[in-house]
């Protein structure tokens, strides 16, 4: 009988302990549940890989930026070229002002024919915007009387006049250039050219305009895509847009001469390959960690973005108690970038190994702190099922000493940026069209916009502005923009 007791008592005991088990581990996965909604509380662009457009009435305060503060007064710095006003090519009109005390003098008209009198003593410029169309009437002449008796002899129009009344290249160029780098909506490109130029254009010309620009352009693609292939270096990114109310990803490649975006349904890896300088690409790609990128197939080497990663810090900063491990990293972060910079400008190419070594041995220390402070979960509970989980701070710390040589590969590579900047600036126009613009109206809307994009953001790179570089397009010059001021 007290056998049955004791195996009873053992049993609910057991029971009990497994309970007991059960409901720590279920207060931990809800202390890190508070802890993470508390921390998407306080994220903005500063402390996450949230965007600044998302910051909303929650942005970041000033003195939270991730530069360091110089010392130097705002503004131009001494020896800064800065941005002035010129006069864009020779005057159209010259307007002369005589003295006024000339005005009314009698002798005025004999002064000014004997034409020595006055001479410029100081010029002054009003640079104008003259709005205007231009209109070219095409006239195909047939023989009325023609001497060998032909009168059925009539002349051609030039291949690209097709209708009784269009739009030219130039007013094509303009509405591609204000629905893309200028993020203008169709409607409101409608509205624009009609207060403008005075013209009655519907929203479906505009949008074969566009149409019509992507494919000049589209064949000098090729050529871009093989540039970013056989660089040594390409900035990979990715961002969500809207067309006809489906969520898809732009897919960024690009690097500081050239530059190729993509449209897919996926964000993962499938829909990175659908950008094709992805799947061929064998340097190094510098990306921001983001799973999927780790997965390329041919990539040779991958450099991680050292400014997301500040931002994860500041975030652990601000809201975890604990800290100094994550205060140290920023710094060594903060730290090597300045060694890189300092030996740069001293024209080396390369960082000496006895000051590797000693980032080296820094970076494995606040490693080993940050295991201290912030140990991994506990994977000893039997009854508890699935993936226990990290928390963002500890999946961090996990990332940091995993992707180590990604991360110090700028430190030994002077070719390898520090940031994904490149990226993210090349990507940020697809952000400001859909805030100013709204959702695409289809996919091959988004895919035309993209091209445009990609042609101009290729131009610029080299030195030509955007409307030179959509004119030589048109002009069957498109490979002028892989050629510094050529347009």
């Amino acid at each position: 009988m007290l056998k049955m007791q004791q195996a009873s008592l053992s049993k609910q005991l057991e029971t009990q302990i497994k309970l007991n088990e059960r409901l720590v581990a279920t207060i931990e996965d809800l202390q890190l549940t508070i802890k993470d909604l508390k921390r998407q509380l306080g994220q903005n662009s500063k402390n996450s890989s949230k965007p600044p457009s998302k910051d909303d009435f929650n942005k970041p305060s000033r003195n939270k930026s991730l530069r360091e503060k110089t010392g130097k007064k705002t503004g131009g710095q001494k020896g800064h070229k800065g941005i002035s006003m010129s006069i864009p090519h020779d005057a159209d009109e010259v307007k002369k002002h005589i003295p006024n005390k000339c005005k009314f003098c009698p002798n005025l008209s004999n002064c000014i024919s004997l034409g020595n009198v006055f001479a410029c003593g100081e010029s002054r410029y009003v640079v104008e915007a003259v709005v205007n169309t231009h209109v070219i009437e095409h006239q195909s002449l047939k023989a009325v009387a023609c001497p060998l008796g032909d009168i059925k002899l009539r002349g051609e129009f030039p291949e690209d006049v097709k209708a009784h009344v269009q739009y030219g290249k130039s007013f094509t160029v303009l509405a591609s250039i204000l629905n893309t780098t200028g993020a203008v909506s169709i409607s409101r490109i409608q509205e624009l050219l009609g207060d403008l130029f005075g013209v009655s254009i519907s929203q479906g010309t505009i949008i074969s305009m566009v149409e019509t620009c992507a494919q000049k352009v589209n064949p000098i693609m090729k050529v871009i895509k093989q540039h970013l292939i056989s660089s040594e270096v390409v900035n990979f990114d990715e961002t969500g847009v809207r067309a006809l109310g489906s969520l898809y990803w732009v897919h960024n490649t690009s690097n500081s001469e050239f530059t190729y975006q993509s449209i897919d349904k996926k964000r993962g890896l499938d829909g990175i390959k659908t950008n094709e300088v992805s799947v061929v690409f064998k340097g190094i790609a510098v990306h921001d960690c983001w799973a999927s990128y780790w997965n390329l197939e041919n990539i040779k080497e991958h450099a991680v973005c050292c400014v997301h990663l500040l931002r994860e810090l500041n975030g652990v900063i601000e809201n975890e108690k604990v800290q100094s491990w994550a205060s140290r990293f920023k710094q060594l972060l903060i730290t090597i970038k300045q060694i890189k910079d300092v030996a740069i400008k001293r024209g080396k190419y390369s960082i000496e190994k006895h000051t590797l070594e000693r980032i080296d041995k820094e970076y494995d220390s606040i490693m080993s702190l940050a295991n201290i402070e912030f140990p991994p979960p506990q994977a000893n509970i039997k009854q508890r099922r699935g993936r226990i989980r990290k928390g963002k701070t500890r999946a961090l710390i996990e990332r940091l000493i995993k992707f180590k040589k990604a991360i110090c590969l700028f430190l030994r590579k002077f070719d390898v940026p520090y940031d994904n900047n490149q990226a993210e600036r090349d990507i940020r126009n697809v952000k400001t069209k859909i805030k100013v613009s709204g959702c695409f109206r289809s996919k091959e809307e988004a895919q035309n916009y993209l091209t445009i994009m990609s042609f101009i953001s290729t131009a610029k790179k080299h030195g030509i502005k955007a409307f030179e570089a959509l004119n030589a397009a048109f002009n069957g010059n498109a490979e002028a923009i892989l050629v510094k001021g050529s347009a």
